[in-house]
C-alpha cells in the first residue's frame, strides 16, 4: 500500500486549518493538494507558465521548500494565484465554446448534484465573508441571513456571484480528476493493494458539510475520549456527532455517501476511530472529557453497510482500534473481515514485555506508531514525554514520574524482545542503550521483528526510517506544537538513493515481506 492521511477538503480561505482529522468535508477533497502543472489547462494558458517561471515566484517557491515546517498560508497563495488563471482560461477556451473538456466539467457538475454545489457555494460564501471580517472562521459565527442554506439571501448570493462559485468546483473536478490518476497509476504499476486512504471521524462543526446538512449533527455537542494513558486530560477534538436517531430515518445516506466518496480510488480505507460504529464520546459544549458520556449508534447496520460498500468497492478496510474498545466490536469487525490496528507499543503481554512477532493478529495492519504517537526515535528518547512536561500536559507530578518510569522499563523490554529474534548482538544492545539514542542497527532490527508478524500488512512510517525525532501531531495541544506541518527530511526523489531505505527494505525483503519489483 501507499498510505496517506485523510484528503478530504479543509479551508481554502483559512490554509493554517490544516489538521486533516478536523475537515470541512469529507465528500470533497483538499484543493491544497492539487498538482498546479498537471491541471490540463496549464499547458494551455501562457500567463500561468510565464507566472511560475518568473524569477519572483521561483524564489518563494525555494524559500518555502527550504524552510523547516510547511507554511501553508504562503503555499496556498502562490497555488491560489495560478489556479484562479488557469480557471479563467478554462471558461474562455472550453466553457464558452463548450468543448470536450468543457462538456466533461459540465457533466460532473450535473453528476454531482447538489452535493458539489452546497460545497462549492459554502466556500465562496465563506471567502466572501472573510474578506470583510477576519473573525468569521465558520459558518457558525456567519450572519443569521446566511446561516440556512435555502435562506433567501444565500440564494441571491447564488445568483450573483455565479463565477466565484463555479471556481470551487472546477478545483474539485481537477483534485478528483488527479486523484483517479493516482489510484489508476497504483493499481496499473500492481504495487499490491493501491493507495490506502484514511476516513477521519467527523467534520468540523464550522465546515461546508456542517452547514449544508446541518439536522443531521449534534452541533451542541463535540466527540472526544476520556482520559488515558497517552492523552491524561481526554480530548475534544470539536468534531459534532451524528444523530443516531437522524441517521436512521435518513436511511444511512450520509455514512453511506461518505464510505462511496473515500473508496472510489482505494485499495484500502483505514477507519479512525472504528469504535464509533457502536458508540461515540459526546462531550456538551462547555463542558470538559471528564463530563462527557458515550452514545450509542446502530452498530449492526452500520457494520453491514461498511461491509457491503467494501465489496462494491473491492476496497479493503482496516480499523482503528486502539484504546479502549468493547470485545463485541473487535469481535464482529474480525468476523467482517475488517484488520485490526496494531502498534508496537502497545503489542505487550500481561507481563509488560512485548509480543513475539508470531503471537501477532494476522487480520491486522501492524506498525510502529502513528501520526499521533512519538516516531520511533522519539519514543526511545523520551521526547514525547519531554514535550508534554513542558507543556503542562500531565495531570500531576506522580503521572509525570510514573510516566518516565514506565518508559525507561519499556525500553529494556524492548531491547530484550529483539534480542530474543537475534536481531541485536550485545555490542549493538550496549550502543542502544547509551544515552537512549537511535542507532541504524536498532532502527533496521525493529522493522525486521514487525515485518516477522504475521499480520496482512505493514506499514513503515517514512519518520522512522530517517530517524526523525519529533512527531507529526501531539493531541491536546493547538498552537502549541506545530501539528501537521512537519516535513520529512529527505525529499521523495532522493528516497531510493538512501541507504537507511534500501537497507529496511533488502532486510525486509528478506523476511518475505516486500513484493518483487
Amino acid at each position: 500500500v501507499i498510505g496517506a492521511n485523510p484528503l478530504h477538503a479543509l479551508f481554502p480561505h483559512n490554509p493554517a486549518h490544516c489538521s486533516p482529522y478536523s475537515p470541512s468535508s469529507r465528500l470533497f477533497l483538499n484543493v491544497l493538494y492539487l498538482d498546479v502543472e498537471a491541471v490540463s489547462e496549464f499547458n494551455e494558458c501562457d500567463s500561468a507558465r510565464r507566472c511560475v517561471a518568473s524569477v519572483e515566484l521561483q524564489n518563494k517557491v525555494t524559500a518555502l521548500r527550504a524552510s523547516e515546517l510547511v507554511q501553508y498560508a504562503e503555499v496556498a497563495k502562490l497555488k491560489f494565484s495560478i489556479l484562479q488563471l488557469l480557471y479563467q482560461h478554462f471558461r474562455q477556451r472550453h466553457l464558452h465554446i463548450r468543448s470536450e473538456r468543457g462538456v466533461r466539467f459540465q457533466e460532473y457538475q450535473k453528476n454531482s448534484g447538489q452535493a458539489l454545489r452546497r460545497h462549492a457555494l459554502f466556500e465562496a460564501l465563506q471567502e466572501h465573508l472573510y474578506q470583510s471580517d477576519a473573525a468569521i472562521w465558520g459558518w457558525i459565527v456567519w450572519p443569521q441571513k446566511y446561516k440556512n442554506p435555502e435562506a433567501r439571501a444565500v440564494k441571491k448570493f447564488e445568483r450573483e456571484q455565479k463565477e466565484e462559485i463555479e471556481l470551487y468546483e472546477y478545483l474539485q473536478w481537477n483534485a478528483e480528476l488527479q486523484l483517479a490518476q493516482v489510484g489508476q497509476c497504483a493499481w496499473d504499476t500492481r504495487i499490491g493493494i493501491g493507495l490506502y486512504q484514511d476516513l477521519a471521524l467527523s467534520v468540523d462543526s464550522g465546515g461546508a458539510e456542517a452547514w449544508a446538512n446541518q439536522h443531521q449533527f449534534a452541533l451542541a455537542a463535540s466527540l472526544g475520549c476520556p482520559p488515558d494513558d497517552f492523552n491524561l486530560l481526554g480530548q475534544e477534538w470539536g468534531l459534532p456527532p451524528y444523530i443516531p436517531d437522524r441517521l436512521i430515518n435518513a436511511a444511512y445516506a450520509p455514512f453511506i455517501a461518505t464510505l462511496r466518496y473515500s473508496m472510489r480510488c482505494s485499495g484500502a480505507l483505514r477507519i479512525d476511530h472504528v469504535m464509533g460504529l457502536m458508540r461515540l464520546f459526546w462531550i456538551p459544549r462547555g463542558m470538559t472529557p471528564l463530563e462527557g458520556a458515550y452514545v450509542l449508534y446502530p452498530f449492526e447496520d452500520l457494520l453491514a453497510l461498511l461491509a457491503l460498500e467494501s465489496q462494491r468497492n473491492r476496497c479493503m478496510i482496516i480499523g482503528e482500534d486502539l484504546g479502549t474498545v468493547p470485545d463485541i466490536v473487535r469481535e464482529s469487525l474480525a468476523r467482517m473481515g475488517v484488520l485490526s490496528y496494531k502498534l508496537l507499543y502497545f503489542e505487550k503481554n500481561s507481563d509488560g514485555s512485548f509480543k513475539r512477532p508470531q503471537d501477532y493478529l494476522q487480520q491486522a495492519l501492524a506498525s510502529i506508531t502513528t501520526h499521533d504517537l512519538p516516531t520511533f526515535t522519539g519514543y526511545w528518547a523520551g521526547q514525547d514525554l519531554h514535550l508534554r512536561d513542558n507543556l503542562g500536559l500531565f495531570p500531576s507530578d506522580e503521572v509525570r514520574e510514573r510516566s518516565y518510569a514506565e518508559r525507561e522499563k519499556d525500553r529494556v523490554r524492548l531491547l530484550q524482545a529483539l534480542q530474543r529474534e537475534g536481531l541485536l548482538h550485545p555490542g549493538e544492545i550496549a550502543g542502544a542503550s547509551s544515552n537512549n539514542e537511535m542507532t541504524t542497527a536498532l532502527t533496521k532490527a525493529i522493522h525486521i521483528y514487525l515485518g516477522r508478524t504475521p499480520s496482512q500488512i505493514m506499514a513503515i512510517n517514512l519518520e522512522d526510517v530517517f530517524g526523525q525525532l519529533a512527531q507529526n501531531n501531539l493531541p491536546g495541544t493547538v498552537d502549541e506544537h506545530p501539528n501537521w506541518r512537519r516535513k520529512l527530511n529527505i525529499d521523495l526523489e532522493d528516497w531510493l538513493q538512501d541507504s537507511r531505505v534500501t537497507s529496511i527494505a533488502d532486510a525486509l525483503n528478506s523476511e518475505g515481506r516486500v513484493r518483487a519489483g
